[in-house]
Parts: C-alpha cells; structure tokens; sequence
C-alpha cells in the first residue's frame, strides 16, 4: 500500500516578489505582474515580460555564493528556503539520509551561458568563469539546496521543459509513497529572461508582441491572444510522509492525493490537437487520488496564451470532466494572465497557486478575456475578478514542449 504523502510547507518567487503571500494577494486581486524588461530594445522584437525583481536573498544565502549562482540557481534555494522555514522542520530530529531534493529548470542557466560566450569570444575561449559549469548545469539548483541543509537522500533534476516544476513535484511524491524518502523538497524555476532567451523564444514565434500594453499581452482563450508571456519566477514545496508529518504536529497545507504523466507523442512544439496526452494525464491523475471527475471543484490550467495550446487543452478538460453546461461545479482559470509564463518553475508555482485556492476557498482569475475564442471548450472560466468557492479537491496541469504532460490533484 502506497504510503500517503502530505505538503508541510510552500516557498515561492515570482515576478510579484519574494514569497507566497505576496504572489497570492496580487493574484487574488486580479493584478499583472507583466511590465517593460530591462533589455535593450533595440536589439528586441518583444519587450514585455515577467521579470524577478530585485531582491535582497542575503537572508538566505552568502553574498559570496550568490555570485556563483545563476538567478535560476538563486531563486531556487530562495524559494526552497522559504519553504523550509514554513515547514517548521527541525533538521537535528531528522535523519537527513531520507531526506531529498528534486528540482529542476527547463533550460538552466541561459544568461550565465551567453555572458560566458560574450567574454570567451572577446578574450578567449580560457577566460570564462571556473563558476560557468556548476552555474549552468540544472541539477545545481537540487545540488545547492541539498548543500545548504546538508541533505543526504537523493539530489536530481527533472527536465521536461514547462512540465518541469509539476513533474519534480510528482516524482517526489513517489519517493516518499514507495519509501525511497520520508521527506522532499521539490520544485522548478527558470530565469531566463535574457538576450539570448529573449531572442530564442522570439524567433521560435511563440511570444507575443503586444508591447504596447504589458499588463494586457497575456490573455488566455481571448481571440486577440499572440502568444505567451515570458516570465521568471521559482516554487518549492515540503512533501512529508502524512504519519511523519502528524507526529511532528506540523502544518498540513494538502494532500498530494493525485499524480498522471503522459506524452503527445506527436511534436517537438505544438500539442496534440485533440488533447490525447493531456486527457490521459488528467485520467491517470484522477484514477491515482480515487477521484471523480466531479470531485474537482477547480483547474489551474496550463493555459499559455497560445492558439493551438489553449485550445487542446481546454478542449482535453472539456472531454474529462464536461463543460459547464454538463458540469456547473468546475471552475477553471489561467493564472499565466497574470505571472506570465515561468516555465520550468510554472507547474511548481502553480501548485503552491492551486493549494492555496483549495485551503482559502477563492479562485483566482483569468484576466484579459475580453472576447473567448469560440475555437475554446465553453469552461466556467473565472474572469477578471476572484470567485469564492467551496473547495475539497483541484487539480494542475502542466504541459511542456516534446508533449510532456504532468497532472497533480490535492485535497484537503
């Protein structure tokens, strides 16, 4: 029998900021964390993004270490360490060889990669950083976090491109339940706002222009959406065995009662147009919590902002759980309308996102939805303004580029 596994703690930064309460205050109130980046414009076709701000981490991490880190790196050990004071965990009553990290980034340390190549090609291939390896690399996130606490179980990163978050949170749920752990730290992040990510995902089409108005340029299922926002950002969670956790008397955010993983198997970029992967990711997740369909009162959906993205995938939600017409109990909404898209760190965020919903009993809404695509699935979208709601089980969906698919379900 599977061991149960319980989340005890949620440490999170986003383009809102440090911390959790501060990504969910603004999301509740409907703001956008979207804005003009610090890159030069000249050398752009897209200017708007989900930018980390500033922030002082030397709470959490020695100056000198922080310069050898990638901001993927940093915001990870940050996210994790927020996470680690919201547990409560006393690490001298823990034996810290079942204790590990999964966490992992879509595409790593893509700025410190070109600052690299911008020196190396300026003054030879000799003179990059002997930190540019260890900086890059995306298990150097798990590594760090496993350093700083001293934690002795497995260290590893999940690469599944926006999947990420979501799948390290998964798989680690499967440590504990099959008795590899007994306590996890997992998550994604992703910062890779810079020239060269910029400009990839630019010639790749699939981030919107709309300069003109930031806060607007993300808009899920609306018929004027171009493409998604690029954004920054880090989630880490504290997954306990449930009986540990009770015996400790720590704070039970959830159950992590549900996970389903599953591929396309049809392209390296765009999904499947009948939503196959997704619908067997969320079947799969389901048949793991023993729930209905009609036990989930709300979905964070994936939903990018992409043409053919949210129209699979709400299409997929439709044939699982019925539209609103069939199901007047689900609630569904993009909070990517407001973060931008995180990327590696966007299943993870969006977890901590979901679990607060389900424990507040408000959802958060989809802003920018001024005309819904009539090629969408007819979902109770929350629209422009939180909605209460009485909730006992949600679930996440994340889907990544290669068509991997993660689901996560909790419960209170």
């Amino acid at each position: 029998m599977k061991r149960r596994v319980v989340v005890t703690g949620m440490g999170c930064v986003s383009p809102f900021g440090v911390g959790v309460d501060t990504l969910w205050e603004n999301l509740k109130k409907g703001n956008s964390a979207i804005r003009y980046l610090t890159l030069d414009k000249e050398k752009h076709l897209v200017h708007i993004g989900g930018q980390v701000p500033e922030f002082d981490a030397s709470k959490y991490v020695d100056a000198k270490d922080a310069r050898r880190m990638d901001k993927f790196i940093l915001c990870s050990v940050v996210a994790a360490s927020l996470a680690m004071e919201d547990s409560g965990l006393d690490l001298e009553k823990e034996d810290l060889t079942r204790f590990g990290v999964i966490a992992g980034s879509a595409a790593g340390g893509l700025e410190t990669i070109q600052k690299n190549h911008e020196v190396m090609q300026a003054r030879g291939y000799h003179k990059c950083s002997p930190f540019m390896v260890p900086m890059m690399i995306t298990n150097m996130a798990a590594g760090k976090i496993s350093i700083k606490y001293g934690l002795k179980g497995m260290s590893k990163s999940v690469v599944t491109a926006c999947a990420t978050g979501a799948h390290s949170i998964g798989d680690a749920a499967r440590a504990i339940q099959y008795g590899d752990a007994d306590i996890m730290i997992a998550g994604g992040a992703e910062a890779g706002i810079c020239d060269l990510g910029i400009g990839a995902f630019t010639s790749a089409k699939t981030l919107s222009k709309n300069n003109e108005d930031p806060k607007k340029a993300s808009r899920p299922y609306d018929v004027k959406r171009d493409g998604f926002v690029m954004s920054e950002g880090a989630g880490m969670l504290v997954l306990e065995e449930r009986e540990h956790a009770i015996k400790r008397g720590a704070k039970i955010y959830a159950e992590l009662a549900g996970y389903g993983q599953s591929s396309d198997a049809y392209d390296m970029v765009a999904p499947d147009p009948e939503g196959r992967g997704a619908i067997l990711a969320m079947e799969l997740a389901l048949k793991d919590a023993n729930l209905k369909p009609s036990d989930i009162g709300y979905i964070n959906a994936h939903g990018t902002s992409t043409h053919v993205g949210d129209i699979a995938e709400s299409n997929a939600i439709a044939k699982v759980f019925g539209d609103k017409e069939q199901n007047k109990d689900l609630l569904v909404s993009s909070t990517k309308s407001m973060t931008g898209h995180m990327l590696g760190g966007a299943g993870s965020v969006e977890a901590i996102i979901a679990i607060e919903a389900l424990n507040e009993g408000v959802v958060p809404p989809t802003i920018n939805i001024e005309e819904q695509d009539p090629e969408v699935a007819n979902l109770d979208f929350v629209k422009d303004s939180a909605r209460k709601k009485d909730l006992k089980a949600v679930l996440s969906n994340s889907f990544g580029f290669g068509g991997c698919n993660a689901v996560l379900v909790f419960t209170k």
